[in-house]
Parts: C-alpha cells; structure tokens; sequence
C-alpha cells in the first residue's frame, strides 16, 4: 500500500499530476481544490495517497490532508460511487461541505458534483449518515498537511497502563457523544462557545442522543435564522 508520494511535481495535467520521487515517477489523480492546491511544476510536493487495485490497471489518488483521504475511502463504501465520483464529490465540496450536508441530509449539495445524480446522493446521504460523524470528531487530528521531507514524523508516545475505574457507563457515554459532537463542530469553522452551548442545550433536551443526533440537532440551533 502506498500511503504517501514526496518528491519534484514534474508535471500537471487536467486530472493528474506526476511527482518524481528520486528518479521514479508516479502518476497520481488529484482532484480540482488538490490541483489549485499544489506548487508550481519543479518544486518539491507532497500527497497521501489511496491506491485503486483493479485487475488490469493501478491508480493513485492523491490527497493533500490525511482528512481528505479518509472521507474518500468512506464515499467509496456506498454502493456505486467509484474512485471518480468520490474525488467529484471532495472536489466539489470540501470536506467540510461533505460533512455537513450528509450531516443535513442535503443530497442537492452532494449533487452539486459533477455527475453525480439524484439517486446516487441520497444514498451517499442515507448510507452515511450514522458512519460520518467519527471521521468529523477526528477532522482535527487529520487535517495536518502533507510534507515533502520525512523528518515531519512525529515518534509514538508509549501508553502507561493505568488501573481501572469504575464510572457511570451511561454518563460516560454521553458524555463521549457531546465531546465528539463537539469536535466535529468545531472542525466545521463553528466558534467553539457557541458550538458547546448548542451542544450542551441539545444533550440537555435530548438525553438519549448519539454524537449524530447531537450534530443533526446543534447545526440546526447554529443554522443562521
């Protein structure tokens, strides 16, 4: 699997570019915002990328944020959207503008991308709608650009092993659910004190709610009147 290229951009086409990483040249698909995004042919770039493996064919799909990647292998799980369709989509929209209109149940957004139909976004819609709020509590800890030079990695942390402790199971989960709603709020541009406060007002009316009902219910509250 070959998660990320960093090398020279020798050259950009309308879909693709080629990045040469010490003499080895690779192919990689991009999508519009990617393309606008990168540097000018002979400087150095760098993209995480996800590999299509067909029977007959490899490709690349380049990706400028581990975010932007994710959400491509989430779009790829509804049935009949292909690698096109869901670079189209990220294209299109963003992720930001993904999130929130599986978030609203806005498949005229999702249409937007170019062919992109009315059925095929109401099921990008429906089948998504309870899987894309973990993506969007982790949107932060994704969205960190990627770097040509390898001295960007970060060394991993041990885990101490700590005793266990007893908690309230149910107030730890929703407690889980409002941090998580929280987080995908906040990673969609909402200012984080009107974020929790629409949070809060939410889980304080709706007990029960997971971390999507809590989204669904805090971008209403947030939605300008």
């Amino acid at each position: 699997m070959i998660g990320k290229i960093s090398g020279r951009l020798d050259w950009k086409g309308t879909e693709q570019v080629l990045i040469d990483c010490r003499g080895v040249g690779y192919i990689v698909y991009v999508n519009d915002r990617t393309m606008i995004g990168l540097p000018p042919v002979g400087e150095f770039c760098a993209l995480y990328t996800d590999l299509l493996v067909r029977e007959d064919l490899l490709q690349l799909f380049g990706f400028p944020t581990m975010l932007d990647r994710e959400w491509h292998k989430l779009l790829m799980t509804v049935q009949g959207v292909g690698a096109k369709a869901s670079m189209a989509m990220l294209g299109a929209l963003g992720t930001d503008g993904v999130a929130r209109a599986i978030t609203l149940g806005d498949a005229r957004a999702v249409q937007s991308a170019p062919g992109v139909g009315p059925k095929l976004a109401q099921r990008v819609i429906l089948e998504l709608k309870s899987k894309a709020p973990s993506i969007m509590a982790m949107g932060a800890k994704l969205t960190v650009t990627a770097a040509a030079h390898d001295d960007v990695i970060e060394p991993m942390t041990p885990m101490v092993a700590k005793k266990p402790v007893k908690v309230d199971e149910s107030a730890s989960r929703r407690a889980t659910f409002a941090a998580d709603a929280l987080s995908a709020l906040v990673n969609l541009g909402y200012g984080h004190g009107d974020a929790a406060q629409a949070v809060a007002t939410v889980a304080g009316e709706l007990a029960e709610a997971d971390t999507a009902t809590l989204i669904r219910a805090s971008l209403k509250l947030l939605a300008p009147r």
